[in-house]
């Protein structure tokens, strides 16, 4: 009887803990999908330097993730890293990263 009671306690721990992790990866976000041309909307602002749009701001919203990956990209990097996006990025009240 003392080994049934271990061996159901053991299957209660092991259905408790795949609940458990069950739930943390349901809760994880999904990893950004990077697409340099969902950011069209903000093309105004980073090249004359007028102010951001709402759906400019919804854009670099949904890639703020993407940021750095952008700026380290040779393609890319002169216009995330100029004034005018970054006057834009604050205009939109999104934070700088850090990409050190």
């Amino acid at each position: 009887m003392a080994k049934w009671a271990a061996a159901m306690e053991m299957l209660l721990l092991v259905v408790v803990a795949t609940v458990a992790v069950a739930v943390v990866v349901a809760q994880s976000p999904p990893p950004p999908q990077c697409d340099p041309g969902l950011l069209s909307p903000c093309a105004a602002p980073i090249f004359f330097g007028t102010a951001p749009s709402a759906s400019c701001c919804s854009s670099l919203k949904a890639q703020q993730g993407c940021f750095c990956q952008y700026a380290k990209d040779p393609m890319y990097a002169s216009y995330i890293n100029s004034t005018n996006a970054r006057k834009m990025i604050a205009a939109c009240g999104i934070p700088l990263p850090n990409c050190g």
